[in-house]
């Protein structure tokens, strides 16, 4: 009930903006009764500038938030592309970078990849950031602690330790992950000891800071220049904006 009566609010005042010059003045002149009445007239009588005031509003609303976001994307620059806290995919010196944050249990993460793996494929010029944001709970978490050990101790594997991880059916969680790095050749000791460090815990909290400010709540969600793009939007959205960067 809040809602709507902050709703009919909004809208009320957003009407009164819209409303010719000449009204408003003419407003001024008379007593509030008289105001009110005018109003609900001139409302009954032309009821399609209601609608127009909360197009106008909800325009007005999405235009701050993508003004907010592209400001949040300028001042994490640094962590959003260049962070230690991450891996890099593709061609590094690349002229355009692709940022996805991910959860290895996430259905659309999982539907997604091929995407990624054939832009990175066919664009030689793409490079790809990933960013491990275990939004699912504590399996999901478990098997972003291995995966940023991985990359810690084995860099060079860890795309394959990625694809393996991502591709495969099943929750993943600390044993599959464990499973997938000792598959291709990883030590659990040296994963154990990276696993003990904060490394994880830097990484967790620099990521949930990026998507806090820019108000990713879900995965996938990607990062395009000053561009945030949520969900599994599909290749050729992504090619088709990739193009629009790089141009």
């Amino acid at each position: 009930m809040n809602k709507l009566i902050r709703r009919a609010a909004i809208t009320c005042a957003a009407t009164l903006a819209l409303l010719p010059a000449t009204f408003s003045a003419q407003a001024e002149s008379v007593n509030r009764t008289e105001v009110e009445t005018i109003i609900k007239e001139y409302l009954v009588q032309n009821p399609e500038i209601v609608l127009e005031a909360l197009q106008e509003l909800d325009k007005r609303r999405l235009a701050e938030e993508e003004s907010a976001r592209k400001e949040a994307i300028t001042g994490l620059s640094d962590e959003i592309y260049n962070s230690e806290y991450q891996i890099v995919l593709g061609n590094p010196d690349g002229d355009v970078t692709l940022v996805e944050l991910f959860d290895y249990n996430c259905g659309y993460c999982k539907r997604a990849l091929s995407d990624l793996v054939r832009l990175v494929d066919e664009d030689k010029n793409l490079r790809v950031v990933l960013k491990e944001f275990p939004v699912l709970g504590k399996a999901s978490q478990e098997a972003a602690r291995v995966a940023i050990a991985v990359a810690e101790v084995a860099p060079d594997k860890y795309e394959d330790f990625h694809l393996a991880l991502l591709s495969q059916p099943g929750r993943a969680n600390l044993a599959s992950s464990l499973k997938v790095a000792k598959d291709l050749g990883i030590a659990d000791a040296d994963l154990e000891k990276s696993m003990k460090s904060s490394r994880a815990a830097e990484t967790f909290q620099e990521v949930f800071t990026i998507a806090e400010q820019l108000g990713i709540t879900g995965t996938p969600s990607y990062i395009l220049g000053d561009e945030v793009i949520v969900g599994a939007v599909g290749y050729d959205t992504l090619k088709e904006k990739i193009a629009a960067e790089r141009e």
